[in-house]
């Protein structure tokens, strides 16, 4: 059979076995069936616990990114408003000359509904 950790088995014979599974579990090499599966259970409940972390956290940063997209549309919007309102009171701090009317463009004209009958 040869050397194990140093003694030889077949020459030892029953003591040598006995001493051999001593030091196996005196190493730690050797823990009781319990032991074992008490380590895998709490092995697959760290790993059950970390998946649902990970979920949780990438549930956060879909619902972050969502929010981010819909905050830069709003501020797109609010840009544009305020450029309007910049010209509307450009507009008025500046009116046109007296005797030049405001003049609508045709094209313009012709996209104002008509009023309900």
């Amino acid at each position: 059979m040869g050397d194990l950790l140093g003694i030889n088995v077949v020459q030892g014979g029953a003591g040598a076995i006995v001493a051999l599974v001593v030091v196996m579990i005196l190493t730690g090499r050797l823990v009781p069936r319990r032991v074992l599966e008490d380590e895998r259970t709490g092995a697959e409940a760290r790993r059950q616990e970390l998946v649902r972390e990970r979920d949780t956290w990438r549930d956060t940063a879909l619902t972050e990114s969502s929010a981010r997209r819909d905050a830069q549309d709003q501020v797109g919007e609010l840009l544009e408003l305020s450029r309007t309102a910049g010209h509307l009171m450009a507009a008025i701090a500046h009116p046109p000359a007296s005797g030049q009317g405001v003049t609508a463009d045709a094209a313009v004209v012709d996209q104002v509904p008509a009023p309900p009958a």
